[in-house]
């Protein structure tokens, strides 16, 4: 007879799935603190500044810049952490932070959006048809 020598369990973190408690207990927390932080920002970090300029083109192109700029980095965090959940098979931590990275998306389309709506178009301002 053979003696079958158990195999070691391995203790990486990705070779089992995170538990369900655990997962939850970091995917809720981050979530409402990313959607918080996106919504506060738009409020006091975009729209005090653009109150603050008072009419005043180059500082509200400039409040723009830096929302759509603090947008992006959390937009590659969020992406950066749910690979990282993916990695450590924490399924809805990586889906929370894919929801965060799909909100943070639509925000940046609508600050892009209206930052060219609010520039007319060099050229023809007229709106006839011999412009």
């Amino acid at each position: 007879m053979t003696n079958a020598v158990p195999r070691p369990k391995c203790r990486l973190p990705w070779s089992r799935p995170a538990s369900r408690g655990v997962d939850l207990a970091l995917a809720i927390p981050l979530f409402l603190l990313e959607t918080a932080w996106l919504v506060l920002d738009w409020m006091f970090g975009l729209g005090v500044e653009v109150w603050a300029a008072q009419g005043r083109q180059d500082r509200i192109d400039a409040a723009a810049l830096a929302h759509i700029g603090r947008v992006q980095v959390l937009l590659i965090a969020a992406f950066a952490v749910a690979a990282l959940a993916g990695v450590f098979r924490a399924r809805w931590t990586a889906i929370a932070h894919l929801l965060v990275a799909l909100l943070a998306g639509g925000v940046l389309m609508v600050v892009q959006y209206q930052g060219e709506r609010s520039h007319t178009p060099p050229g023809c301002v007229r709106y006839a048809a011999n412009c």
